[in-house]
């Protein structure tokens, strides 16, 4: 059984053997500061990382409607800061504190606005975190600019980076593309804010916190950079949105909160959510993600022996299959690749489909072959 701290359980009333050998925090939230509460996680941890971390607004005075009712704002203590001085320490703070618990392999999230995300990305960039994308979330539905001073701020910033630059980071490519009807995922993400039923309230009918991220953009978030029962940190849990989506995408989470209120919202949010399992978990993959099968492999397996002929589509150009997996077609030898290239008189080619092997009066490119001993690989 996996339990908060709180003490509210998650999932079935008895221990199966998976939880025996999983960590106590995983699956909780660690009430306290985040830099504090992170040292009790081991080094190198955690798969991903969602911070929301205080912006810094700087607001000066109350915000008023045009019929002079109070904007409910971001104006707790938690967002303020005397300097940006004092603000650069404490991201400095917490980016170490989650660089020694995310893996080499991790990557990480940080969202932000104006006021914030500038400083964040430099301070990234000088802990030796990689940038890979900054994504714009343009809201549908923003809040108008009640001053009329300024634009109305539309969008928040999102970057992702991961530990250093040659991290093998989680990205799920194929899965975004399908998600997004077989095209490219871009880094405008056109979202609309926390709102209805979804924004949680407390017993007068205020927001129990003014700065709640719709799920859909942690739906995004991890769908793009987290696979099946990975570990999700959320050093800046609130009420729980990273650590609601991670359990119903069949993630793992970690969360650090330090105030009450925060923590008893998200314990029965997290709890309410039915998570989900099996076969509907599975992931768009390409081929990218496929097991590299040499040439040299369909020989060991009998698919292909030794002095067999290839041909090209149209039957044009013919090479033997040599016995250490070379080819050999008039002067040429070498690789399925550059004997392809090379009778065609190409830069490069790709042998694994120009290449094919007749069998009943028919061509099937040998491909197929390759991906016979795929499923053979496969659980």
């Amino acid at each position: 059984m996996t339990v908060l701290r709180t003490g509210v359980p998650f999932g079935a009333p008895q221990k199966t053997q998976d939880d025996l050998v999983r960590p106590a925090w995983l699956n909780t939230i660690l009430k306290g500061d985040c830099v504090a509460a992170l040292e009790k996680l081991p080094s190198r941890s955690v798969d991903l990382v969602f911070a929301d971390p205080p912006y810094n607004l700087q607001l000066g005075g109350d915000l008023h409607r045009p019929d002079q009712s109070r904007v409910d704002a971001c104006d707790d203590a938690w967002d303020q800061f005397d300097s940006f001085e004092a603000y650069d320490a404490f991201t400095r703070a917490w980016l170490l504190a989650v660089r020694r618990v995310l893996k080499k392999d991790g990557s990480i999230w940080v969202i932000g606005s104006y006021h914030n995300i500038f400083r964040v990305g430099a301070i990234l960039q000088d802990l030796g975190f990689w940038i890979l994308n900054d994504v714009v979330w343009v809201k549908s539905n923003p809040m108008p600019n009640f001053r009329g001073k300024r634009l109305t701020n539309a969008h928040e910033t999102m970057i992702w980076a991961a530990p250093s630059k040659d991290a093998r980071y989680t990205f799920n490519y194929d899965a975004l593309k399908a998600f997004n009807d077989d095209l490219q995922m871009r880094s405008d993400w056109h979202l609309p804010l926390c709102t209805g039923a979804e924004r949680l309230k407390d017993g007068g009918g205020q927001k129990v916190h003014p700065t709640q991220k719709p799920e859909a953009l942690l739906y995004r978030v991890l769908t793009a950079s987290s696979k099946p029962d990975d570990i999700v940190l959320d050093p800046f849990f609130g009420t729980g949105t990273t650590g609601a989506v991670a359990r119903k995408l069949g993630r793992n989470f970690v969360g650090v909160e330090r105030e009450q209120a925060y923590i008893d919202a998200a314990t029965a949010r997290i709890a309410a959510v039915e998570p989900a399992s099996g076969a509907c978990l599975d992931m768009q993959k390409g081929k990218r993600a496929e097991p590299r099968i040499p040439f040299g492999s369909l020989l060991e397996a009998g698919l292909l022996q030794p002095g067999a002929t290839l041909t090209c589509s149209k039957g044009r150009h013919k090479a033997i299959v040599r016995a250490d997996g070379s080819l050999a077609s008039a002067d040429h030898t070498g690789s399925i690749h550059k004997v392809g290239a090379l009778v065609q008189g190409a830069d490069a080619c790709n042998g694994w489909t120009f290449w094919h092997i007749e069998e009943d009066g028919t061509r099937a490119p040998i491909d197929a072959l390759r991906q016979i001993i795929r499923s053979r690989l496969r659980p």
